[in-house]
Parts: structure tokens; C-alpha cells; sequence
């Protein structure tokens, strides 16, 4: 069934494209541009209503199946951005399409499409709407990398590799009279071996095009007046939080997004810890603040160097930190650092005012997330994709001590081999559950 949609973005523009897509759009094309059309070339004309009378003129272009994005019939009219403009050609597309049953397009379906018929696999598919998405230019680039079958070419390498792996093994359950050492003269271990450390490396890149992709939550946690507001306005370059000497100024989170070295780091600034509040506006921000440590990837713990030794606000750090989650990854960082005359040697010790000791903050906090530069230029990735790999990884490791037990039976090497290989072909699509296609391209905009 074909399907139509506004392409661009909501709101005025100088241009705005109606995009259609689906088996045999010549009666569509000859109703809103009154002749048949060149495939693939502009033609500038008018686009008219059913009774004749002009909508607009602009440009029309046909792409005739398969060589169109979706791999169907495309017919794309770029018109003036105007929304009531191209809510106007959107009807008439619609009116005009009805013989053909044409209808409004899906979140992401044109590109669901163009992965159902081959023309992109599921990774790089999901590039698409990474590349829409990208907030720094280094997730921009690398998801460019991706769209390109940067990282769906190395999923497909190691695929194959285990695909030769699987030959051998099978082969090998199919002639069991021939009675040889075959992890030996196959040279199979070898070659799992290495599968594996081809595995690791890509593991490794996946990791860190995540962390791209996704970004690093980071929450300023600490007692009032211990400088999370100073420090969130020194990270982001500009007064976002208001700072003032009154405990509780900051009732509620205040959240940036920051970049280091082209990573995203969303910083969120906290109410002040502490036990006790007669007001109720800050006894819900602390609550919040809380909720927000549970879920941050990194905690800076912030300790004000000029009440060191106070008896009040050290029993009150140390509460702070008994109820720290476990699994939290919690940074220690000392502030007011100008205020002060010796540094302490645990931690981080930094001056929001003066900007001392704020590079080094930056570092170990990517250096906490577990980010490194990848010599070969990063591809962007999604948690499930490092999931899939890792996976992966396991029904390698498995194989791989099978290898190492001369009577292990064959039969469980090849079942861990299968494994391996359907894990990689989840990234891909080759494996891949409808309700999971149904909740990648449900996130994607309208009219991609």
C-alpha cells in the first residue's frame, strides 16, 4: 500500500518536500503534475488540484523502483515551506491517491521499508535517525560512518568468518568415519581464536560509538552550598544556575548538555543533600535529587574544602555517602579550591571561580565512562548493538573452551558457533524480531 508524508521539518521554511513512496505512483504523478516526469531528473511545474487550479509550483522529481531510497516508487514534491501550503499538497496527495490506497506514512516507515527491501540493513538504518538525532558533530560524523556500512561491514566480515568456521565443523559431523584430529588439521582453533579477538576489537568500538550515541549522565551531588550550581555554570560556559550563600537556593534540577572531546555529557544539578528541611518545596528536591543519583552514569560527589573538619558537615558527608547507591560510579571532587591553602591529595580539587583544575575533571570523566579515542575513526552504535556483541562474545568464549577439550563433542561447538553467528545477524536484521522492528522504527520522525 503506498504512502505519503510531509518530509520536512514542522513550521516555515524556505523549502518544504511532500514525500510518496509505494508500487505504481504514474497515476499520482500525472494527477498532481499533469504529465508523466523524467525518473530522476527536476522538473520545475505546477502542482494542481483536481479541478486544474494551481497549489504551488515548485519541483517534482520520480524515482521509478528499485532505484529510489525505499526501493518502491517515489515520487518527492518540493514545494514552498509553508505548513498550511504543504498541508494543502498533502490532501491533494491523499484525494488524488485514493484509487491507489494511498496513506498517511508511519513514524520511520519509508525507511523500514527501504531495510525490507534491501536497500539499507537494519544498522545502518538506524543511522538514519542517529544522524537526525546527533548532538555534537563527532556523533554527526560517526553516524555518518555508520550510514555509510562502516560498522555493518565489519559485522558482515565476522559473520563470514564464522560462516567458514561452521563449514568445517559441520563438515566434518557429516564424515565422522574419518577418523582426524579436525580442531588440528583444520587449523580451527586458530581461526577461533582470532575470530574472537576480531570480536573484542569491534566490541570495543561499539562501546565507545554508545557512549557517542547516547551520552554520559552525569549528576552534581553534595550538601547545600558546596558549589554544584558554580560548577555547572563553569562546565557549561554560561550562568544557568542561579548561586547565591542561601542553603536550598536550588529547589529542583538544572540540566546542560555539554560537549568534551565531541561527547555529549548531560549535567544535572541537584538540590542540596541533606537530612533535615522544614520546607517542603526543597524536601521534593532533594527527593528528585536522589532519584537522580540512582540513575546518573557518573556521580561527582562534592566536598567544600573551607568546612573541612567541621564537625556538622563531616557527620553530614558521611550520611551522604552511606546512602550512595552501590553501583553508583562516584567521583570525588573538592571545591573552592582558590578559597583554600592546601589541596587534599584524594579526588579532584577545582575552583569554579578561577576555572583551576576543571581540565582535569573532563578527562577523568571520560576516562569514568570508560571513553577512549578509536585510532580508526568512530561509527556510531546502540546498546543493543554492544548487547548483540556481546552475546556474541559469550558463545565465542564457550567455543572456545570446547576447542580446548579434546573430547568435547563437536555437536556443542557447532550449537555455540550457530549462536555466535545469529547474535551478529541481530544487529544487521538477519535475526530479527517484528516487535523489535516495530520499536526501532516507531522512534524515528514522520516522513523518514
Amino acid at each position: 500500500m503506498p504512502i505519503v508524508a510531509i518530509a520536512t521539518a514542522p513550521g516555515r521554511g524556505a523549502v518544504g518536500i511532500v514525500r510518496a513512496s509505494g508500487a505504481g505512483l504514474q497515476p499520482l504523478v500525472q494527477a498532481l503534475c499533469g504529465r508523466s516526469l523524467v525518473p530522476r531528473q527536476a522538473t520545475l511545474l505546477a502542482f494542481v488540484e483536481a479541478d486544474g487550479s494551481v497549489i504551488d509550483r515548485g519541483l517534482a522529481l520520480y524515482f521509478p523502483a528499485p532505484h529510489s531510497y525505499t526501493g518502491e516508487d517515489v515520487l518527492e514534491l518540493q514545494a514552498h515551506g509553508g505548513p498550511v501550503l504543504l498541508q494543502l499538497l498533502l490532501a491533494r496527495c491523499l484525494q488524488a491517491g485514493a484509487a491507489l490506497g494511498l496513506r498517511l506514512a508511519e513514524p520511520g516507515e519509508f525507511t523500514e521499508r527501504a531495510f525490507l527491501n534491501g536497500k539499507l540493513d537494519l544498522a545502518q538504518a538506524e543511522a538514519v535517525a542517529d544522524l537526525i538525532d546527533a548532538s555534537t558533530e563527532a556523533a554527526a560524523r560517526s553516524a555518518g560512518r555508520s550510514l555509510s556500512g562502516a560498522f555493518s561491514q565489519q559485522v558482515h566480515g565476522l559473520r563470514e568468518r564464522i560462516v567458514r568456521l561452521r563449514t568445517l565443523v559441520e563438515a566434518t559431523l557429516d564424515f565422522p568415519e574419518e577418523d582426524i584430529d579436525f580442531l588440528q588439521q583444520a587449523g580451527a582453533r586458530a581461526q577461533l581464536q582470532a575470530i574472537a579477538e576480531a570480536l573484542d576489537t569491534l566490541l570495543d568500538g561499539a562501546r565507545q560509538g554508545a557512549l557517542l550515541r547516547e551520552g554520559i549522565r552525569v549528576v552534581l551531588a553534595g550538601q547545600p552550598n558546596v558549589g554544584k550550581s558554580s560548577l555547572l555554570n563553569a562546565l557549561a560556559g554560561a550562568e544557568l544556575a542561579i548561586v547565591t550563600p542561601i542553603p536550598g537556593t536550588t529547589r529542583d534540577r538544572v540540566s546542560q548538555t555539554i560537549q568534551i572531546e565531541g561527547v555529549a555529557l548531560h549535567v544535572i544539578d541537584t538540590a542540596g543533600l541533606r537530612s533535615q528541611t522544614d520546607d517542603e518545596v526543597e524536601r521534593i528536591g532533594i527527593a528528585r535529587s536522589w532519584d537522580s543519583i540512582a540513575d546518573a552514569d557518573s556521580v561527582l560527589f562534592l566536598h567544600d574544602l573551607t568546612r573541612r573538619g567541621q564537625d556538622d558537615y563531616e557527620a553530614a558527608e558521611a550520611q551522604i555517602a552511606a546512602r550512595l547507591p552501590a553501583s553508583a560510579k562516584v567521583m570525588h571532587v573538592h571545591t573552592k579550591l582558590d578559597l583554600v591553602a592546601q589541596a587534599p591529595v584524594d579526588g579532584i580539587a577545582l575552583s569554579a571561580h578561577s576555572g583551576a583544575g576543571l581540565q582535569a575533571l573532563r578527562s577523568a570523566l571520560l576516562q569514568c565512562a570508560g571513553w577512549h579515542a578509536v585510532p580508526d575513526g568512530l561509527f556510531l552504535a546502540r546498546v543493543r548493538h554492544v548487547q548483540a556483541l556481546q552475546r556474541t562474545r559469550e558463545h565465542l568464549q564457550r567455543a572456545l573452551a570446547l576447542g580446548d577439550e579434546r573430547a568435547a563433542p563437536l555437536e556443542l561447538l557447532a550449537e555455540e558457533l550457530r549462536l555466535a553467528h545469529d547474535a551478529l545477524g541481530e544487529i544487521t536484521g538477519q535475526f530479527t524480531a517484528d516487535d523489535l522492528l516495530g520499536e526501532i522504527f516507531s522512534r524515528f520522525c514522520i516522513g523518514k
